[in-house]
């Protein structure tokens, strides 16, 4: 069977995403290779489906333990031999599972990193056809996040099983956290696969931490009946934060390190299962998860950098479906961040990337542009769906301000912060300037008559705009993109968002974004289905979506369909599932007809 019919048949797809289907080709021509997709983007599928075409077992090493089962369950209601091995396991199971190995009954198996020696032991170098590093940010210092010690031990995969290839996947990485993997894994040849980090249909808000709770108890008014995440800078504020909201009527529960392993199982599967609507969480929490309908992220707290932020706002919408990504912010915040980050190793770099994330949360600018610039990926147009967009800014010709920010980048030979750059554009006579020598250099108080805060946001936006790189794991150096040639000599004209005055940045308020179903959907239909869903998810022990997600509800709903080939048609349903729910599901379509 070919991987178009593998793909229909057991996930239900009549297509693939972009660059899947090239990623799965090169995992079949045996390469190595580091690919980047954002949460939703279907990293997974790029080793599932390949692992139903080779011979030997696909080994997928994961730090989700909480969520392997989850995991190995919606796959095998998709038709496909899978299992996990991990230190959850009680000793039967791991030996259940490592018969099922021995008998070549397995395509997939899911590995925990601390787990791997263990398993080495019943693997033969021939048994490995492929080798899955999930996650794989978790093995750099330079992502600045969920770093974990286990993955730093990996190279020897590539020792173990020779003949295998391997594919690192991770939802956020910029070029340096590239690079340091792929050296970890010892696949520093390993071909790049780096997907569009732009997810459309999120909104993103970010609003000032004044009065957090009333905010949050007006936002979820707008989604009671749908599940989020609410990320908690501690674990005493994710109990205090769920304890109110479940006063106030919401269903909500906390989740963190702290808590007893068999109470976060708990909340997990509660939550998966739509049981409990809304988690308060630490990072600790979805890291991974496979829940598709998401309806909002919030973060009560601002994160320590971009990396995570994008990587928890990933959670959301990964149905494609319309979703929130409400951030709040303050200088409390800030401060304690800065704390932390400052204790840490590393501490320069987390300092940098923790000022880069103040710099989104205070944008003047579209968010989506900025959040993508951060990867290295640039729209040629604002978003027109974040709050910026919704309450655009004026803008100025800064061609001529620019050309003086960018010509004294060059000047000074890409060797300054950001901090030295505007103190060199003003004429600043301190000893960072002097000691370098820039006084000297033609642009020096080129822009005195700015003020440094101006400055401050001016540089910002350039960034944004792609005409510069800051390069963290040098100095936090400003570079010149190519982008930048252009302004400095080919005449191309910038503008830059003018700069409000503090009590016009203070009226400014964000619209919120209604979220409504289609208006070609039947609702009671889609009511009827969420209904039967549930029903049978709880027949079957299978969290919701297992059995079908909100988006082939929805597509069930606008469409109707009145036979099983009609029924076939519809988006996400695979032979598999038309087999096992497609009877119960035209049963109550066909009395909608």
């Amino acid at each position: 069977m070919n991987k178009h019919d593998l793909l229909k048949k057991h996930f239900g797809y009549d297509s693939f995403r972009p660059l899947q289907e090239q990623i799965i080709n090169d995992v079949l021509e045996h390469k190595d290779l580091m690919v980047v997709m954002p949460t939703g983007g279907g990293k997974s599928m790029c080793f599932q489906l390949p692992s139903l075409m080779l011979d030997g077992i696909t080994l997928v090493v994961s730090p989700l333990i909480a969520l392997m089962k989850d995991q190995v369950d919606s796959l095998r209601a998709n038709g496909i031999t899978a299992g996990y091995f991990n230190s959850s396991q009680v000793g039967t199971e791991q030996q259940e599972m490592l018969q099922l190995l021995k008998e070549n009954q397995l395509k997939l198996l899911y590995v925990a990193p601390e787990s791997i020696q263990l398993l080495l032991q019943h693997l033969k170098p021939t048994d490995v056809s492929l080798i899955a590093i999930d996650e794989a940010h978790c093995i750099s210092t330079w992502g600045g996040h969920d770093f974990r010690p286990a993955y730093t031990q990996l190279a020897y995969l590539k020792q173990s099983f020779p003949q295998a290839s391997l594919i690192a996947l991770t939802a956020t990485a910029d070029r340096a956290t590239r690079a340091d993997i792929k050296k970890q894994l010892a696949i520093s040849h390993a071909q790049e696969y780096v997907a569009s980090f732009d997810r459309p249909n999120l909104t993103l808000e970010v609003r000032p931490g004044n009065d957090r709770l009333a905010q949050v108890r007006r936002f979820l008014k707008k989604y009671k009946d749908d599940s989020g995440i609410i990320y908690c800078l501690s674990r005493k504020s994710c109990e205090k934060l769920a304890d109110k909201l479940s006063s106030l009527g919401f269903s909500a529960a906390a989740y963190h390190a702290g808590l007893e392993h068999r109470f976060r199982e708990s909340v997990q599967e509660q939550f998966i299962k739509d049981e409990i609507k809304i988690v308060c969480a630490t990072i600790a929490f979805g890291m991974g998860i496979d829940k598709s309908n998401v309806r909002f992220v919030i973060h009560y707290n601002m994160p320590k950098n971009i990396e995570g932020y994008y990587q928890e706002i990933g959670r959301a919408g990964r149905d494609g479906i319309d979703a929130h990504a409400l951030l709040f912010h303050s200088y409390a915040d800030m401060i304690q961040l800065r704390n932390f980050a400052g204790d840490s190793g590393n501490s320069e770099v987390q300092i940098a990337k923790l000022e880069r994330m103040k710099q989104f949360a205070e944008a003047l600018t579209c968010r989506r542009r900025m959040l993508l610039s951060y990867f290295n990926e640039y729209l040629e147009n604002d978003c027109g769906n974040c709050d910026v967009c919704l309450n655009k800014p004026d803008f100025f010709d800064a061609t001529l301000i620019t050309q003086k920010a960018l010509s004294a980048v060059y000047r000074m030979k890409e060797r300054a912060s950001l901090n030295l750059l505007i103190d060199v554009l003003r004429g600043a006579q301190n000893a960072s300037v002097i000691d370098s020598g820039f006084q000297s250099i033609k642009t020096y108080g080129a822009g005195r008559d700015i003020s440094w805060n101006n400055w401050q946001q001016y540089i910002i936006q350039m960034i944004n705009q792609g005409l510069l790189e800051i390069a963290f794991h040098e100095f936090n150096h400003l570079k010149l993109t190519p982008q930048a040639q252009a302004v400095l000599f080919e005449k191309q004209k910038v503008q830059l968002a003018v700069i409000p005055k503090p009590e016009e940045l203070a009226a400014r308020n964000a619209k919120a974004a209604q979220e409504a179903l289609p208006s070609d959907i039947n609702k009671d239909l889609y009511a009827g289905l969420r209904k039967l869903r549930m029903q049978i998810a709880s027949q079957e022990n299978l969290a919701p979506y297992m059995v079908f997600s909100d988006a082939t509800l929805k597509d069930i709903a606008s469409r109707i369909p009145l036979t099983i080939d009609e029924f076939e048609d519809i988006t996400g349903v695979g032979k598999h599932k038309l087999d096992t729910y497609g009877e119960s599901f035209l049963k109550l379509t066909q009395g909608f007809k």
